[in-house]
């Protein structure tokens, strides 16, 4: 359980970090390729003793790790924008409610306990959409002088920002699925971890790097020596969370049904709790029924799981 509980404190670091960029003048973009050879070093800094890292392209699990890797910068792109935007609770929201998409998976796919979903799983699933939605929801104050004899009032909308939203949803998702099925497939025990996590990594630092390139010689990006500060407290808590909520389904037996929910409930807790009393963030009363209806829905999905594990 305290490998649990150090990836949610970690993984809301991740969104602190975030916020806290544009405040300092980091480079959003920069920090996010630059923190994937910090978090190579930081794993390769963990391997036992007499341990050492190699990638043997022969295996078929080398390619989806890289490919994977991959997928986490573009995720880690989607996730620091939507942080910046909408803040951290909403990006939280939208991250951790991505769980439908795992749990369906090992519920369905994978097979893990082999129970059909019922009523109330289906509803969670339909409460954690709505919760998307209502987390997206924001208050825009129309100036008193753009409407003569009136003063300022707030207008509710959705905007542009619901799709970032949306793509942090699915991306998150699909990436957590990919490493639950990993995890399975190909982490039976822990002392193999590191090995296909720094092959992931590699594969996010070949698809940074090679972004940021293009952009450098498109003349659309100018290389910020602040960057490397921020990829340094992005990078280690990064890698960290990661190496921890693997370590935490490899304790549970790869149940990502079970893990993934606490996992889940605890980020968006700890998230909308810090948002308010470090950065101010204020919640419309749509927001506020998202964050409820959230911890609900997912309590929903793995009712099962969850009642089970308490019984024990």
């Amino acid at each position: 359980m305290s490998f649990l509980f150090a990836s949610i404190l970690l993984s809301v670091g991740l969104l602190l970090n975030f916020r806290l960029f544009p405040r300092f003048g980091v480079n959003t973009f920069q920090a996010i390729v630059f923190n994937y050879p910090i978090c190579f070093l930081t794993g390769y800094a963990l391997l036992p003793a007499g341990q050492s890292f190699t990638i043997d392209f022969g295996q078929t699990w080398t390619w989806l790790a890289l490919g994977l890797g991959v997928g986490f910068i573009l995720t880690f792109l989607l996730s620091g924008a939507s942080t910046q935007r909408m803040g951290i609770t909403a990006t939280s929201l939208a991250n951790n409610l991505s769980l439908v998409i795992p749990v369906c998976f090992s519920l369905f796919v994978f097979g893990l306990n082999g129970r059909p979903f019922d009523v109330l799983n289906y509803a969670g699933i339909a409460l954690a959409v709505v919760a998307v939605g209502l987390s997206a929801y924001k208050e825009k104050e129309e100036p008193a002088e753009a409407i003569p004899g009136e003063a300022a009032k707030k207008t509710h909308r959705l905007g542009t920002g619901a799709l970032l939203t949306l793509a942090v949803f699915l991306c998150y998702g699909a990436t957590n699925t990919m490493i639950n099925f990993m995890n399975l497939r190909y982490i039976p025990t822990t002392d193999k971890t590191l090995q296909v996590t720094l092959t992931m990594v590699l594969g996010a630092i070949g698809a940074g790097l090679l972004m940021l390139a293009v952009r450098l010689v498109q003349g659309k990006e100018t290389f910020q020596p602040k960057s490397l500060v921020g990829a340094v407290t992005l990078g280690i808590p990064n890698f960290l969370s990661f190496y921890t909520l693997l370590l935490a389904l490899s304790a549970f037996g790869g149940n990502g049904a079970f893990v993934y929910p606490l996992y889940n409930i605890g980020v968006i807790l700890v998230a909308a709790l810090l948002a308010a009393l470090f950065f101010r963030e204020r919640l419309s009363t749509a927001n506020k029924v998202g964050l409820v209806v959230a911890i609900v829905a997912i309590g929903l999905i793995s009712w099962q799981e969850l009642a089970g594990a308490l019984s024990l």
